[in-house]
């Protein structure tokens, strides 16, 4: 394989995690208004615009900073407000609410999965760089989806 710059590192880790933070959080919302709650849509935090689910120490200050340091990545996306209160059967909606992230981001791993399968054979360097963003965003997904499986706050288990 080979090495990317750091520029291309960015160009090709940014959209898979934008994507997948973006996407996460708002089916929590989606899921939560189908259940009774209205919060985040009259909050305007029921979008797949990625700046309404930017928290700025967790998507931008945290994993920069980390990431000039040269560490690990690790960051985390402002949480959709849900009331369980507004939800037509607390207890159960709030699990299906809870679920609805890490579904998401199952089935986000499954479509960055056939981009690349539809990649294999590729070549060029688009080729190559859309492979790299591919397994990218099967690993961001899978992770963030294992990871908001456990039963810790303020993880969606």
């Amino acid at each position: 394989m080979t090495e990317l710059s750091l520029l291309q590192k960015i160009l090709v880790w940014a959209p898979p995690v934008l994507f997948a933070i973006t996407v996460h959080e708002a089916a929590h919302g989606y899921a939560a208004r189908a259940l009774g709650d209205d919060t985040a849509a009259r909050l305007g935090r029921l979008s797949l615009n990625p700046l309404r689910h930017i928290d700025p120490v967790g998507t931008v200050l945290v994993p920069g900073v980390l990431l000039m340091l040269g560490g690990f990545l690790f960051g985390w996306a402002k949480p959709v407000p849900v009331d369980m209160r507004r939800l037509h059967r607390p207890r159960q909606d709030m699990a299906l609410v809870a679920a609805a992230g890490p579904a998401a981001n199952a089935v986000m791993a499954l479509g960055w999965g056939l981009l690349l399968k539809w990649q294999a054979g590729g070549s060029g360097e688009t080729a190559l760089l859309l492979s790299y963003m591919a397994v990218a965003g099967i690993i961001i997904n899978l992770v963030l989806m294992v990871l908001n499986l456990l039963p810790m706050p303020p993880l969606d288990g």
